[in-house]
């Protein structure tokens, strides 16, 4: 997984709420076990209809693709625990997921991908909705050390939730294995220590 330190990105805003796993990638597109090609299919029966072409008013097909930030309503990741949610939503491009409130089992994925996910208040969101759909361009940072989220034009300046596991792992690039890997010795010097 690739490192992640700091970014700077406008938000693609997706205004819906209850958004389940199923609808971020359909069952049909689950067979492969590698976590490549799920992005081609994100939120696939929203961005295109039943003859295979683009819906125009969906968010993710008129809003730049170099977006690296999904800004979510509550609820988001709900339904069941597949894990291809957030390869598909890594592999699209997105390195991090906002909403108010995420499913637990979701948001668990996500952080064990690379995706960073992170709540913040629904009067918080709604007003970042309300700075996007006036300024699209708007850029905003995330800077995963200081836990802290703010726009380039100061309106905006919050402190995110994020336990040190994953904040470690982040950082690094760590999956679970690498981080105990990364701490092996520490392992071993723990078994000699206690005889095991």
């Amino acid at each position: 997984m690739d490192k992640f330190n700091k970014i700077t990105s406008i938000i693609t805003p997706l205004e819906i709420e209850n958004v389940d796993t199923d609808q971020i990638i359909p069952a049909r597109f689950l067979k492969a076990v590698s976590r490549e090609g799920f992005g081609e299919n994100l939120f696939r029966d929203w961005r295109y209809d039943s003859n295979k072409k683009l819906i125009k008013d969906f968010i993710l097909n008129t809003f730049p693709d170099h977006s690296k930030i999904l800004l979510a309503e509550r609820n988001f990741g709900c339904g069941s625990s597949r894990e291809h949610a957030a390869w598909a939503i890594y592999d699209y491009g997105f390195r991090v997921v906002i909403s108010s409130f995420f499913a637990d089992i979701f948001k668990n994925n996500a952080l064990n991908n690379g995706l960073l996910v992170f709540e913040l208040n629904e009067k918080i969101i709604k007003k970042i909705f309300k700075k996007i759909a006036l300024d699209p361009n708007m850029e905003f940072n995330i800077d995963l050390i200081t836990q802290k989220f703010y726009s380039e034009d100061g309106s905006v300046e919050e402190f995110f939730q994020i336990n040190d596991y994953n904040k470690t792992c982040l950082l690094n690039g760590f999956d679970n294995i690498d981080y105990l890997l990364s701490i092996k010795d520490k392992i071993l010097n723990f078994e000699n220590e206690t005889g095991r």
